[in-house]
């Protein structure tokens, strides 16, 4: 099944307890705070299903039916590219504004797939969940978010320290059925607009901590499941000229509360074990594959970003100060490394059983400097604009006053664009730059793979110290002491 922009909107109408400015959201696809985000979500749907694009975004699965190209298993370094070029496109449509757009936990889910065989080993049960699921999620469509952090609370203490002992999720109950879950998750990214939650931990786990060891996937209507939505961006901007991007791009961030959520078997991947929770991200290639699909947002949003610096000197007049170029070129090269770490992922890419997955180091490399970029690259661009984005009028409203329209022709003059035109480029860019929303997405890119500490840990761990080690002993093999000391000795003697 390949949905459209209407069958996915439509599937969104379930009941499902969101609430918001204290109060509960009777249908979010009709919302002020949510309509026109997910209606950008449609748009991605409307997109993957047009005749046109059926070879960029779908594959033949194994059945014979189209899936996109999110869920595709790739056997091949061409597989792995072709299915990237899907992706890039897709991530176009929102300047890579969506970080959990449907794309990324497909691409967890997917690369738990790939790694099935760690699952039978711990439980041939699980495994056949995990694969019955993977196949479900793919043949309907689905829009996944997770939730793999626990609340933040008392950082000093674990899960099972905390003062509530079901402040997190974590298994309450447990029967012939399935179990019940009790407890918060964060951040379902996109929930409000996905269809199911992949829930799990991510977070290391200590002996004790048994009921947080869990991964499942439940529908987002889930009986007892409460989605907590912080502050609308998009409530804030009720003009796309004002705000085009938080306007119609806030993917929102939530807090699920399970208030004793009833998971069946059927759905449930791990229960009450530490190291298997941990394995399904490490030991098999999801952990990769779901971050490899994030370097390739960020690469598509760099060049967006990219594309804004230069229309900014251009606007301002100051392309052609060397300092200026000076910078575009730099800001050129650090957009152009990330691109260049997505291609040597593939490149350097391996095999996991039949599947060719992204190389592992290479990934983590890419996140660890890409985790200290993406604020340099904010700053540049508002250096860049100095006041410019600043100094613009105070809402579209004003464009309805004739005298106003008169001023802001005089005022907001530009050597590459009429007032209108800068006006409408400058609200775009203060957007992606300086709004709340922006500064969102500024939090996001820094922490969404983990803190600093985390993606540095993940890229010492996956280094190949052992050919460093052998290149620096073949070099000290090389010249010894006694080659030159013990010729001086004999010299001395004679």
């Amino acid at each position: 099944m390949i949905k459209t922009g209407a069958e996915h909107i439509e599937s969104l109408k379930d009941g499902r307890e969101i609430f918001i400015e204290g109060q509960r959201v009777g249908d979010a696809t009709t919302h002020h705070a949510f309509r026109r985000s997910i209606a950008s979500v449609g748009k991605m749907f409307d997109f993957h299903s047009a005749p046109e694009n059926r070879e960029l975004m779908t594959f033949e699965t194994d059945t014979g039916t189209r899936a996109n190209r999110i869920w595709q298993l790739p056997t091949s370094y061409e597989d792995l590219k072709t299915r990237r070029r899907g992706l890039e496109a897709w991530t176009e449509l929102h300047g890579g504004f969506l970080g959990r757009a449907p794309d990324h936990v497909a691409s967890c889910i997917s690369g738990m797939y790939m790694g099935l065989d760690q699952f039978e080993l711990y439980d041939p049960a699980r495994a056949r969940a995990l694969a019955d699921y993977y196949r479900y999620a793919r043949d309907n469509d689905l829009y996944l978010t997770y939730v793999i952090i626990n609340p933040q609370a008392d950082r000093s203490k674990n899960a099972a320290e905390q003062a509530d002992p079901f402040l997190s999720a974590a298994i309450v109950d447990e029967d012939t059925s399935g179990i019940t879950v009790r407890g918060a998750k964060m951040l379902a990214t996109g929930g409000i607009m996905a269809n199911e939650v992949f829930v799990t931990c991510i977070q290391p786990l200590q002996k004790g901590e048994e009921p947080y060891a869990l991964s499942f996937c439940i529908p987002m209507n889930a009986k007892g499941l409460k989605i907590l939505s912080r502050k609308s961006y998009e409530a804030g901007a009720p003009s796309v000229f004002d705000n085009p991007l938080s306007s119609r791009f806030d993917e929102n961030d939530a807090v699920l509360y399970f208030d004793d959520v009833k998971v069946p078997w059927d759905r449930i991947f791990i229960a009450r074990d530490i190291a298997m929770t941990n394995k399904q991200f490490h030991a098999t290639p999801a952990h990769v594959y779901q971050n490899y699909q994030a370097q390739i947002r960020l690469s598509v949003k760099l060049k967006f970003l990219l594309g804004i610096a230069r229309r900014i000197t251009e606007v301002n007049g100051t392309t052609n100060f060397p300092q200026v170029r000076e910078t575009l070129g730099q800001l050129a090269a650090e957009a152009g490394m990330v691109d260049a770490f997505v291609a040597a992922m593939e490149a350097k890419g391996s095999y996991y059983g039949p599947y060719f997955v992204p190389d592992r180091h290479t990934l983590y490399a890419a996140q660890t400097l890409a985790q200290q970029l993406y604020g340099k690259f904010i700053t540049t661009l508002r250096e860049l604009a100095g006041g410019g984005m600043i100094m613009l009028p105070s809402s579209v409203h004003d464009y309805e006053n004739a005298e106003l329209v008169r001023l802001i022709g005089k005022t907001q003059q530009s050597p590459a664009a009429s007032a209108e035109e800068k006006v409408k480029f400058y609200k775009l860019a203060w957007d992606a730059v300086g709004s709340e929303f922006a500064s969102r997405h500024t939090q996001y890119e820094m922490f969404y793979a983990g803190a600093s500490f985390v993606v540095k840990g993940h890229s010492f761990r996956t280094y190949d110290w052992a050919g460093a080690e052998k290149l620096l002993a073949s070099m000290l093999s090389s010249y010894d002491l006694a080659d030159e000391v013990t010729p001086r000795v004999a010299r001395a003697a004679e």
